[in-house]
């Protein structure tokens, strides 16, 4: 069925990084499927706004982390979140697409849905690792979710909430076999010779808490691995002023600091010392033997062990079902085990042929046209509120 001919109007909120990279990737695809003239507004990044998305507030307004440090900025983020719902209610865009920010979205999710608007969900939180109860508001505020990986389409469907898996763009982005070589010679770095990429984090939380520790272990493995050398990427100019403190500590270390660059850091490394998160993802993309760490606030910390996590944190360990690279987190990861752990990854040829299997199916599995399959599910969407009306 035809979509209709009047101007198309889109809602949708990104509320960090990660999801600006998403929205982008999803702009992408529905432009080259929905009229020139489809309008495509809310909350985003620089990367969606670069695809025409009209964004009306920032999106690091909505950028938080941990429960205890989001509670400074709870008052800014409900008057956005109630503008945002008023703004809606009184357009009445096409459909309302939150793209991750589960508990700022299904909130404007459920009343866009109960006010008529359909609501889709783009990347479904992680209720097969902890807060599994999450799937009641799921099915309450969410008409369809886009998936990024392969098995939360069965969770979904036994709660009754449609679904489509599309992949995960970073799949698409990456080509199955790194460039180590060239990525050397963008950074600047010698062709032989052990190189390890640090990634503290990119927030001043995350790098007042586990900075420290991560230099402290570059230190311990420069005196045991005399030829190493250290490359970290600095996602912004504020970025990188607070890490020079920590740079002036140790001036001993051979540490390249770039600009941004993180995919370039990662794809020259043998091995990596990473915060958890998606990097770790894009990380296992590349290929890399990696050692996931965090450290977050000790209230923080009790209330996410209370609500039950998986063994594991980090998505290649996820995804694998198993601990394919260990993972050292809050009182765990000392200096002294990151460096011994990192070193091990390091040095472990099996270990990184096994991984090297391990990660390309990985890929393989992920490498889905993310773009293509998420604007078409959205398109589905469209369409079937057209022959509704």
């Amino acid at each position: 069925m035809p979509l209709p001919t009047t101007q198309l109007r889109l809602a949708m909120v990104a509320g960090e990084p990660s999801g600006d990279l998403l929205g982008a990737s999803l702009l992408g695809g529905l432009r080259e499927r929905l009229p020139e003239s489809a309008q495509y507004y809310g909350i985003g990044g620089p990367r969606m706004i670069a695809h025409g998305f009209d964004s009306h507030w920032q999106m690091d307004k909505l950028t938080v982390r941990g429960y205890v440090e989001a509670l400074g900025q709870i008052p800014e983020i409900l008057r956005i979140r109630g503008e945002l719902k008023r703004q809606l209610l009184a357009e009445r865009p096409d459909a309302f697409i939150g793209v991750d920010a589960p508990d700022f979205n299904f909130n404007v999710e459920q009343a866009a849905r109960d006010a008529g608007i359909p609501s889709i969900h783009f990347v479904c939180p992680s209720i097969w690792a902890w807060r599994g109860g999450r799937i009641k508001k799921i099915a309450k505020s969410v008409d369809h979710m886009l998936c990024l990986f392969p098995f939360e389409p069965a969770i979904l469907d036994k709660a009754g909430v449609a679904s489509t898996y599309v992949g995960h763009p970073l799949a698409d982005e990456i080509p199955l076999e790194p460039d180590t070589h060239g990525a050397r010679i963008a950074l600047g770095l010698p062709a032989d010779g052990p190189v390890i990429a640090v990634l503290p984090g990119s927030r001043r939380s995350e790098i007042a808490l586990i900075g420290p520790t991560f230099f402290a272990a570059m230190a311990l493995m420069q005196q045991r691995e005399p030829g190493v050398r250290f490359v970290m990427p600095a996602a912004t100019p504020a970025l990188r002023a607070l890490l020079q403190p920590l740079v002036d500590a140790h001036p001993q270390l051979a540490l390249t600091i770039t600009d941004g660059r993180s995919q370039v850091a990662m794809t020259a490394a043998d091995a990596i010392l990473v915060k958890s998160g998606t990097v770790t993802l894009e990380a296992a993309l590349l290929k890399k033997p990696m050692v996931i760490s965090y450290k977050v606030p000790w209230l923080t910390g009790q209330i996410m062990r209370r609500q039950g996590y998986l063994p594991y944190v980090g998505l290649p360990n996820i995804l694998a079902g198993r601990f394919v690279v260990p993972e050292l987190l809050q009182h765990f990861a000392t200096p002294e085990a990151l460096a011994d752990a990192t070193l091990t990854q390091l040095r472990d040829d099996a270990n990184r042929r096994t991984l090297t299997e391990v990660f390309t199916e990985m890929h393989l599995s992920l490498r889905q046209n993310t773009a293509a399959k998420a604007a078409e599910a959205v398109v589905r969407v469209l369409e079937q509120r057209k022959g509704r009306a």
